[in-house]
């Protein structure tokens, strides 16, 4: 399979213009099958081009892994907030996630619920659409955000908008201490309930999740204000104990249902709407998880199930992680969202260079 890296971005755009066929655009490989296309690789468009952290802005080139961006990001004890996760447990891939196929998909962990997502954070992009024209959006510090929305739109576009070149983040302080309460529970139903009142009280709840076994809640920030807060949610929620281990990370890649051999999926919907849902596939033998107080729903189920037709009722997105048929993996789009997606996609890639493989 042919493979072209280029080393600038004027060499990616050059690529692009002189292209008369779909490419497979590949940061780290992480997230995505064999291809059946030529590959466009971001890996060599890689390092820190500005980092301010008095001004808590970050910005960097799109192919630069992830673990280079948190190790420059925690010299200055400060992080990407938005959590990004790392697919290759679930899918069993390796490489090394990047920053740029983060933002293409969007990838947020379990601090959504409270910070917000990865495009929140995102205050500009460069990228090179289907012209081989370089776009650039948005600014690279918090004062000068002209076209911010552009640039978002690039956020969960998985590159079907253009190739992303260089990103440019607001970045947050890591908290000064870090606390992870659980209360025994293995009904959805009542640990949804547990987390609403939790994420409802001003104790300023950073992650609250059930594992099928435990409600989990976390809370961040000064030490004395942690404990503050601990204690009144243990109050609130009588049953609450505090845990030494640090399950966010697995809740937040699903490392959970990775040693099944099943389907796996990932559906966002309405938190009491994920505590049906969640109730109705453990019961037919599912594996389930909720993050984001129950919006978010990790489903381990058996090969071939059409997930999407279980939650027709309830609403919601379901993408499909793990997993082989005729069941399409993401999401279909309603209509009119279709419609406009596809017209996006004529204005920026007018030859369909990027249109997605399959």
């Amino acid at each position: 399979m042919t493979v072209i890296t280029p080393a600038s971005e004027a060499e990616l755009a050059d690529a692009v213009r002189s292209a008369n066929a779909p490419f497979a655009i590949r940061g780290g490989g992480t997230r995505s099958p064999a291809a059946t296309r030529p590959v466009l690789s971001t890996a060599a468009l890689s390092g820190v081009v500005l980092y301010e952290p008095g001004a808590l802005t970050l910005v960097v080139k799109a192919g630069t892994p992830l673990a280079e961006v948190e190790a420059v990001l925690a010299e200055k004890s400060q992080r990407l907030a938005f959590e990004p996760m790392d697919h290759r447990p679930v899918l069993g891939t390796s490489g090394e996630p990047t920053i740029g196929g983060a933002l293409a998909v969007n990838a947020s962990g379990p601090r959504r619920v409270q910070a917000g997502a990865a495009r929140d954070f995102l205050l500009g992009a460069v990228f090179v659409d289907g012209e081989g024209t370089r776009v650039r959006n948005g600014g690279r510090v918090m004062k000068n955000v002209t076209g911010y929305d552009l640039a978002r739109l690039q956020a969960g576009a998985r590159g079907t908008l253009g190739v992303l070149t260089e990103l440019s983040f607001k970045v947050l302080p890591v908290p000064e201490r870090v606390a992870t309460l659980a209360l025994a529970c293995d009904d959805p139903s009542r640990a949804v309930a547990e987390m609403a009142r939790a994420l409802g009280s001003p104790y300023e709840v950073t992650g609250a999740a059930w594992d099928a076994a435990r409600m989990l809640l976390r809370i961040e920030g000064f030490a004395e204000s942690v404990s503050y807060r601990a204690g009144e949610l243990a109050r609130l929620i009588p049953g609450l104990v505090p845990v030494d281990e640090d399950p966010w990370p697995a809740l937040r890649d699903g490392a959970a249902l990775a040693e099944t051999q099943r389907d796996i999926w990932r559906i966002s919907l309405r938190a009491s709407h994920g505590a049906i849902l969640a109730e109705r596939l453990c019961g037919a033998g599912a594996k389930v998880t909720l993050d984001w107080g129950g919006a978010l729903l990790w489903a381990a189920v058996a090969p071939g199930t059409d997930l999407r037709a279980q939650m027709a009722d309830l609403g919601g997105h379901a993408t499909r992680l793990r997993g082989e048929g005729n069941i399409p993996a993401l999401h279909p789009d309603p209509a009119p969202v279709a419609a406009l997606a596809a017209g996006l996609r004529q204005k920026f890639d007018p030859r369909g260079l990027f249109a997605p493989e399959g």
